[in-house]
């Protein structure tokens, strides 16, 4: 694997020395820093010509330095002759923005898209995408992730008698009849109502009898835990016992740990797709590692093998 290139951005140092570690490689050198002006400069230390390079980088917090910074790994690596540059993407935060679903609205995700391959990116690397037919924008190839066998493993561990796993909305719900199939499981749905842009919504009802199960909600990621909050207080009032909740990302802004650990939440578990968190996560965030997950991938794509091996579920979906 001597001609593999791992590269850190800003955004994940940790994660992608987690990567570099399963994978049994170094990082590979490389320097970033924000002028006092705000601009961004990028500098590989180490040769990377005819190298199989992958730069890891999420588009979370603060999304538009991420991002930026991101292109500008793509072109330095292009610059200096890299065979291949991956895009890895643990996190991508502009997916939500899929669609003209108002007047004269922006469809944001297509604009990162359209802007990662003007880069130089040829192909792309990203997890539990919001709405997976985004791979589609792109036209280079996408290799998609799914955190949730790595979930489901960590639930399994953990005994939970008579469970079942509920989709905070219609939209999640065939993701969550994946999670229950993996599991074993039955699985409920919920209705939520989203009316505006201030990152709230109004748990109307569930579709499903949790009377007197532990409830496992699933999502792709919370903002704000607020949804999962009213969730949980909603299937308690449906005759749940314990409620936990997992997330492929923990985006939580500011304020959302405390309302988690205030609320009926037993635990919640996220994915280290973003880092660092705004505030300290509390007793009751539990991270599950996907690093092992995102070194298979890398390995497969290095070696030219299929990544849609690491998903033999993915099929019956």
């Amino acid at each position: 694997m001597g001609d593999l290139a791992i590269l850190a951005g800003s955004g994940n140092p940790g994660f992608a020395q987690r990567i570099s570690e399963c994978l049994g490689v170094s990082l590979t050198p490389c320097q970033a820093q924000v002028f006092s002006e705000g601009n961004v400069f990028v500098r590989v230390l180490e040769n990377v010509r005819g190298r199989d390079c992958f730069v890891v980088q999420g588009v979370h917090r603060p999304v538009n330095d991420n991002f930026v910074e991101l292109l500008f790994w793509i072109d330095a690596l292009k610059r200096a002759s890299a065979a291949q540059v991956t895009a890895v993407i643990p996190y991508f935060s502009y997916a939500k923005g899929d669609k003209k679903d108002e007047p004269r609205v922006s469809i944001r995700a297509r604009v990162c898209a359209d802007a990662i391959e003007a880069a130089g990116a040829d192909r792309v690397l990203t997890m539990d995408l919001h709405s997976p037919q985004i791979q589609g924008f792109f036209s280079v190839p996408v290799d998609h992730l799914y955190a949730r066998q790595a979930i489901c493993d960590h639930i399994r561990t953990l005994n939970i008698p008579n469970l079942v796993i509920c989709s905070p909305d219609v939209g999640f719900a065939k993701s969550a009849s994946a999670f229950a199939n993996l599991l074993g499981v039955p699985v409920v749905i919920g209705n939520k109502q989203r009316k505006d842009h201030t990152e709230t919504a109004q748990v109307l009802e569930v579709i499903g009898d949790v009377e007197g199960c532990n409830v496992l909600m699933v999502d792709d990621f919370t903002i704000t835990g607020g949804s999962m909050v009213s969730m949980a207080e909603v299937l308690k009032a449906r005759g749940a016992r314990d409620i936990y909740a997992a997330v492929s990302h923990g985006v939580l802004s500011r304020g959302a740990v405390a309302r988690i650990e205030n609320s009926v939440i037993r635990r919640m578990f996220m994915t280290d797709t973003i880092e660092p968190a705004m505030e300290p996560l509390g007793s009751r965030i539990e991270i599950i590692s996907v690093a092992p997950l995102f070194a298979q991938a890398i390995y497969s794509i290095h070696r030219r093998t299929s990544v849609s091996m690491l998903f033999p579920d993915v099929k019956s979906l």
